[in-house]
């Protein structure tokens, strides 16, 4: 019998990430994980590591660590940070903290795991369907997560001929700690609510589903793709998280 696979999923502590890391070792996958607040006692993780997604340095030594003995055969890149402002308010201080957490974090991610994963390896992104269309109030997390589809479709183009493949999820709406604040208004949520055209709001194991296939076998011949988890609300206008939060 062969190895089961060992899947890093970075943030996987909490929201989406904790989600990913329950849906994989179910699964049968051996996951470890990186993160800055350490996982619940009770998730099901072989190995953890501490790491500041935006310290290259940090990110090289936990996946070094993690992938001590064994490769890793499948990476979710699941950290993220969101912030709401008009565009003229945006510091050049939060545009940078938004931008290395989203974006620059997957990349020291991928550049630090992929020297370790073997050929069939595999790498799931996070993204947002907020990447492709403009959402009031979200210019920097619009922009990071554009950012974090162009990254990916580079690396799947670059490291097909090494057999590994790399794709995105792009969640709409989900109940994690991100959106907590803005779903505990009924007003707020219905506003959301009112452009999913299936009429709910997605739970974080139904992203960590699509992660789960993505990083499988029978998602083998699959790569450079970008797979929204929106309920169809990526077929309608995102509302303003402006005019949601004046609201």
């Amino acid at each position: 019998m062969s190895d089961p696979q060992r899947v890093l999923v970075v943030g996987g502590s909490s929201g989406i990430g904790a989600a990913c890391v329950q849906a994989l070792a179910q699964a049968g996958a051996e996951v470890v994980s990186a993160d800055l607040r350490p996982p619940a006692a009770d998730a099901p993780i072989a190995a953890s590591a501490t790491a500041d997604v935006r310290d290259a340095d940090a990110v090289d030594a936990a996946v070094d660590e993690l992938a001590a003995g064994r490769p890793i055969t499948g990476l979710v890149y699941a950290a993220g940070i969101g912030h709401v402002a008009p565009f003229h308010r945006i510091t050049p201080q939060r545009w940078r903290l938004v931008l290395d957490v989203n974006l620059t974090g997957a990349f020291h991610a991928a550049r630090a795991t992929i020297r370790h994963m073997p050929r069939g390896g595999a790498l799931v992104l996070i993204s947002s369907i907020d990447s492709a269309a403009p959402v009031s109030g979200l210019a920097h997390y619009c922009a990071s997560k554009a950012g974090v589809e162009a990254l990916s479709r580079s690396l799947a183009l670059e490291l097909a001929p090494r057999g590994i493949r790399s794709n995105v999820v792009a969640p709409g709406p989900v109940r994690t700690p991100l959106m907590n604040e803005v779903f505990a208004d009924p007003v707020k949520e219905d506003a959301f609510l009112r452009r999913v055209p299936l009429g709910t709001i997605a739970d974080p194991e139904q992203i960590a589903a699509a992660v789960t296939f993505l990083l499988s076998p029978a998602a083998g011949h699959i790569t450079g793709v970008r797979l929204a988890v929106d309920g169809g609300m990526s077929l309608r206008e995102h509302p303003s998280m402006l005019t949601i939060n004046e609201g």
